[in-house]
C-alpha cells in the first residue's frame, strides 16, 4: 500500500472523485481504506441497551486504495508516491516515502 494512516488523500475515481480527507482506517489485506467524509454508507442497526432507538446510522465506507492519491504538502495536490533510502548520520539506511514531482517526503517522515 502506498498510503498510511493520517494521510490526506485525494479521491480520483469512484463518486466522490474530487473530495479529499484524511485516511481514518486501513486495511492492507485487503487493499482497502477508509477516509474521513468520503463514502458515506447507511447501516441499519438494531436497538441495543446503549442504544434503545436502533435505526438507520450513516458512516464511511471503504475505498480502494488505488482509487486514491496521496496530497503533497508543497505541491498542493494529488502525486504519486516513490520510496527512496535516506542514510542517517549513524550509517543507517530507512525508507521513505517522497513525492515524484519535488522529491519532498511525506507524511512526516524526516
Amino acid at each position: 500500500m502506498q498510503v498510511k494512516k493520517n494521510d490526506q488523500v485525494v479521491v480520483i475515481a469512484g463518486n466522490d472523485r474530487g473530495k479529499s480527507g484524511k485516511i481514518l482506517k486501513t486495511f492492507p489485506e485487503s487493499n482497502r481504506i477508509v477516509v474521513e467524509g468520503i463514502n458515506f454508507i447507511k447501516r441499519h442497526t438494531r436497538g441495543t441497551q446503549t442504544n434503545p432507538q436502533g435505526g438507520i446510522v450513516e458512516r464511511e465506507g471503504t475505498l480502494d486504495a488505488s482509487n486514491v492519491m496521496v496530497i503533497c504538502s508543497s505541491c498542493g495536490e494529488g502525486v504519486r508516491t516513490r520510496s527512496t533510502e535516506l542514510v542517517g548520520s549513524d550509517e543507517k539506511t530507512r525508507h521513505v516515502r517522497a513525492c515524484v514531482r519535488c522529491g519532498e517526503m511525506l507524511g512526516g517522515e524526516q
